[in-house]
């Protein structure tokens, strides 16, 4: 009997763990908490020189699992328990048609591209987190990172674009497969932990504090650096305080810098860029639907100006697609409203910054849902078969990879792996795939174990 392409790539992924086995170079697994920013700037320092490329990512987490079959892969001909409660629109590029919830989505398809046959087999929301951000499988503890993420790649492989803001970001905070490991934790993301959505001011806590500073505080705070420097000459012949030294001054740099605190300061876009995003001053807490829909609006608007800044990798959480209870009604009411009015504003926002040629979006999550509604108007977990939108970058828009069957149980033709497309983002970026790291326990493990740039999207 014939292998599933499911089945197949997970072969392929075990044997192609046990092949990758040479040209390991080490990294610093420190595995530390508790840095303060000066140390995460002396870590960050192992990363080598950075690259001149300057190329990003944004990453769209659509957390939770966004269904196919309400999202870019509708599938209006086939029975009612398949289909679900939405149609199909035709889209500006003749031929394609997406979930008719996305009008604004649809006029734009030539910026955007589609892959309809992604797979995996695990349908496990913190396993299946770890599969698409890390390209390896999850260990016995899926919350927990066992490989570093491709955020963490790209920082210990390019480190800083400019040395004013950290290569990778997490708005607003980390999630599962987010995570440095091995690579130590000068490879972490930069979390806001504020969040844009929340009512009032977007403020940093650690440009805050220093904002609390007055100027002849913070002057007084370099002179004391500067009376550290001549003890340091005086006391320590071992050199091991240079360190503390230089890194505390750049701590203090970018806390000070113009450049970080401009690309950070959210409100000051004009309220026309946020109002098209989709900006919801206030929302109901206890609506966790409406909150999510709403959040990830004004988190796309700072992905924007953070690779405009010069940030190599931002991932932003747009969370939570798990829809099994009344699915429908999230999406009609909460969920596709909103991601056609910011998904959109963000391909045009880059577009017409003349970002959208260097900078690559993914927007996809962890699986898709079941091919059959269930009794609760929802869809369960579903790895089996699943999308993602593609733009930016190397990909040509108005395509569609893949498909899936009529059903949308499994792919039809052309199936991917989220290998496949992680090695789109590393090749995009200049990772070298290939490089090998020894893991905690002192084993080389390859980048990236398998997978092929989407050379469909050129």
């Amino acid at each position: 009997m014939a292998q599933h392409p499911s089945q197949a790539g997970c072969a392929e992924f075990q044997n192609t763990l046990r092949l990758n086995r040479r040209g390991f170079l080490k990294a610093g697994g420190l595995g530390l908490s508790g840095l303060t920013l000066s140390d995460l700037l002396k870590h960050e320092a192992h990363a080598g020189p950075a690259a001149k490329k300057e190329n990003s990512v944004i990453i769209l987490w659509m957390r939770g699992g966004p269904s196919q079959h309400e999202t870019w892969d509708p599938k209006p001909n086939a029975p009612a328990e398949f289909r679900g409660e939405f149609g199909a629109i035709k889209t500006s590029v003749p031929g394609i048609e997406i979930v008719d919830l996305m009008p604004r989505c649809a006029k734009i398809m030539e910026k955007w591209s589609i892959i309809r046959s992604l797979h995996h087999t695990n349908a496990g929301h913190s396993a299946g987190d770890q599969i698409l951000f890390t390209g390896h499988p999850p260990g016995t503890n899926p919350a927990v990172n066992v490989h570093p993420s491709c955020g963490s790649i790209v920082s210990e492989q390019l480190g800083h674009l400019t040395p004013e803001l950290p290569p990778y970001v997490m708005i607003p905070r980390q999630v599962p497969g987010t995570d440095s490991t091995y690579l130590g934790v000068a490879h972490k993301p930069f979390e806001t932990l504020a969040d844009p959505a929340n009512d009032g001011p977007f403020t940093l806590q650690n440009f805050s504090l220093v904002e609390g500073i007055n100027d002849n505080r913070f002057n007084r705070r370099k002179d004391l650096l500067k009376s550290f420097d001549q003890l340091r000459t005086d006391i320590d012949n071992s050199g091991q305080l240079d360190a503390i030294s230089k890194f505390q001054k750049q701590a203090f740099g970018i806390l000070s810098s113009d450049k970080a605190r401009k690309a950070f300061d959210l409100d000051s876009e004009r309220s026309s860029t946020r109002e098209r995003y989709g900006f919801i001053p206030r929302y109901n807490p206890m609506d966790p639907t409406r909150c999510s829909a709403s959040a990830f609006s004004q988190r796309m608007l700072l992905g924007r100006r953070l690779v405009e800044a010069g940030v190599r990798l931002v991932t932003v959480d747009c969370r939570w697609w798990d829809t099994h209870v009344k699915g429908f009604d999230s999406m009609r009411n909460g969920f596709l409203p909103r991601w056609d009015q910011c998904y959109s504003a963000l391909l045009e926002d880059l577009d017409q910054r003349g970002l959208l040629e260097t900078t690559l979006v993914v927007a996809w999550g962890e699986f898709g849902r079941t091919p059959r509604v269930n009794k609760n108007a929802g869809r369960d977990h579903y790895p089996n078969v699943f999308s993602a939108a593609i733009a930016g970058g190397p990909v040509k828009g108005g395509q569609v990879v893949g498909s899936s069957d009529a059903k949308g149980a499994f792919p039809k033709d052309n199936p991917k792996t989220p290998q496949d497309v992680l090695a789109t983002i590393y090749q995009h970026l200049g990772i070298d795939t290939q490089k090998h790291y020894l893991d905690h326990s002192g084993r080389p493990i390859i980048t990236l174990p398998f997978g092929e740039p989407l050379h469909e999207l050129a």
